[in-house]
């Protein structure tokens, strides 16, 4: 099967346990759970048994040894995750508001984590790599999009491809040099997998189809709109296929959009029709939901088909 690369932050979660708690005054936590966007993308993409491996620094410390092991044991490579004495791993607290919002309290680009490169490991991993992952949050610093850009050169070099999920917030689109990297990216990208009115902030057009038909324009192969929940909606130059979602109680949403690219890109690489990839891609997203923690509810491809068969069609 084809190998599929990503690069960016490593970090550990720590959560307020109560629903409203505030981080101004002491309260009760649940953590750490290991976490980043792009370590639970490669994660679930192993898990579903596709070759993954990532780029990526954490500390030599507890934080850091406790992602190195969750992403060993769902079947990652790890060899291009360097480890850096004198630095502590990322972290990121986060709070859950009453309106199902959330509030983070980030150390990314001070941390270990800001100290990505591509050195010899890295460019071991993507000598043979067939596919390339970018996470718009990996965009964090210069010198992190400097490592994603030069990822994307490697595998493009080599007639590989590449996905796109911006998770990005559109006041992040300010920031100095971030719309000229994230626009950098997209304008190599073979599948772009925007949440909601993420796909507006990369195109002029005012709605959802005239921004659809002018990313396609742009030479994207295809665009995968996640809708949480509501499922998704996968658009290519010639078709168009609606997928529902899974119907589950939700504990706790973060990661679930990282396991659904997981999915997606790892079938799509598999060659599988659009409706396979976005159902299993659905029915990740679903199980995500389901634990608390980041990386808790990622599934084996046998525990997948399992839950699929169990839920019928998802509608």
């Amino acid at each position: 099967m084809k190998k599929l690369v990503c690069a960016g932050e490593i970090l550990v979660e720590i959560m307020a346990e109560r629903i409203g708690q505030s981080f101004l005054e002491p309260g009760p936590l649940v953590g750490p759970f290991p976490s980043g966007a792009p370590a639970i993308f490669i994660g679930q993409a192993a898990a579903l048994g596709q070759p993954a491996g990532l780029i990526g620094a954490i500390g030599e410390d507890d934080f850091g040894q406790l992602n190195i092991d969750r992403l060993r044991a769902l079947g990652a490579d790890v060899s291009a995750i360097t480890s850096h004495r004198g630095h502590a791993t990322g972290t990121a607290f986060v709070t859950y508001l009453a309106d199902a919002s959330r509030h983070f309290v980030f150390n990314i680009s001070n941390s270990a984590a800001g100290l990505i490169a591509i050195d010899d490991a890295a460019r071991h991993l993507l000598a043979d790599a067939d596919h390339f992952h970018v996470m718009g949050s990996s965009l964090f610093s210069d010198k992190s999009a400097e490592v994603v850009l030069a990822a994307i050169a490697a595998v493009r070099g080599r007639g590989g491809t590449v996905s796109f999920d911006p998770n990005i917030r559109r006041e992040i689109m300010q920031d100095a040099g971030m719309r000229e990297a994230l626009e950098g990216v997209l304008a190599q990208t073979d599948i772009f997998l925007p949440s909601g009115n993420e796909l507006l902030l990369f195109s002029s057009a005012g709605d959802e189809q005239g921004a659809i038909v002018e990313l396609l324009g742009r030479g994207i192969s295809c665009i995968v709109l996640k809708r949480g929940a509501a499922g998704a909606i996968y658009h290519d130059r010639q078709s168009l296929v609606a997928m529902p979602g899974f119907a589950v109680d939700e504990v706790d949403p973060t990661g679930a959009g990282d396991c659904f690219g997981a999915a997606f890109v790892s079938f799509w690489l598999r060659g599988a029709a659009p409706a396979e990839a976005l159902r299993i891609a659905n029915a990740c997203g679903a199980l995500a939901v389901t634990r608390k923690g980041p990386m808790e509810g990622i599934h084996r491809l046998a525990d997948v088909e399992a839950f699929i068969a169990r839920a019928g069609t998802g509608a």
